[in-house]
């Protein structure tokens, strides 16, 4: 099988290090092609950044079905384009927080989610909500920590993450951990020592969730709400996603 991960900002290191996560939790056999987009946000870290990610995040999806990609990880912690991925494609598609809260809520009664700036904290309360996870979500903590120092040789970052983590188990009655970036995934084995507790990356989280997906023959149903957009022509610098009629 063939998973596609994609990270929708177009830093390579950080997509190198996505890739690695997801291959070293993929089973034999299980092809993992990490890719960013062509265009798009360096880091996603606004709802601008987040909607400027999305045409590039599709061009992903669009060349993935023409490569017969079995599966797709969109590996941003907002989730961002999840329902127009999934409708241009056949098989699943998952966001890595949509994996990361359901697999929190199936080995803790509560968790914390720690992301990186506190402007991002309501989008992920937004996806907590519309998953149906908000009863489990005991609180979003941010570390105020930009995407892209998590790159940065010599940086902090993953001091001030596990700070946060441990603040999050003492004060908000968390027994678990949700990572709140795909740029953390490398830190998950590393905190959950530290502290005991389960800590959930959603990027190994969905590469999972799509494997078990794909194995048991489960597509992205294309009747009502997901079916194949409409064929509609595109103008401007969008010329490029117009749809034919299949």
């Amino acid at each position: 099988m063939r998973i596609k991960i994609i990270n929708p900002n177009t830093t390579w290191s950080m997509t190198e290090k996505i890739g690695a996560c997801a291959r070293a939790v993929a089973q034999p056999g299980t092809e993992i092609v990490a890719v960013s987009p062509a265009m798009g946000p360096i880091s996603i870290e606004s709802h601008y950044d987040e909607a400027l990610a999305v045409p590039g995040l599709l061009q992903e999806i669009a060349a993935g079905e023409r490569e017969g990609i079995d599966g797709y990880v969109i590996a941003c912690f907002g989730d961002p384009g999840l329902k127009a991925a999934r409708e241009l494609a056949r098989g699943p598609v998952v966001g890595i927080a949509e994996a990361a809260m359901h697999l929190a809520s199936m080995v803790g009664s509560r968790f914390s989610v720690v992301t990186t700036l506190g402007r991002t904290m309501g989008q992920a309360w937004h996806l907590a909500e519309i998953y149906g996870m908000e009863r489990f979500c005991a609180n979003v903590r941010a570390c105020e920590l930009p995407v892209l120092e998590l790159e940065e040789p010599g940086s902090n970052a993953r001091e001030r993450i596990v700070d946060e983590c441990r603040r999050a188990l003492d004060e908000d009655g968390s027994d678990c951990i949700v990572l709140g970036c795909a740029g953390m995934t490398d830190l998950c084995e590393h905190i959950s020592g530290l502290l005991g507790v389960p800590v959930i990356d959603g990027v190994a989280a969905a590469t999972k969730l799509v494997e078990s997906l794909v194995a048991l023959k489960l597509q992205t149903s294309k009747r009502g709400e997901l079916a194949r957009p409409l064929p509609k022509r595109m103008t401007g610098a969008l010329e490029g996603f117009t749809l034919a009629a299949r």
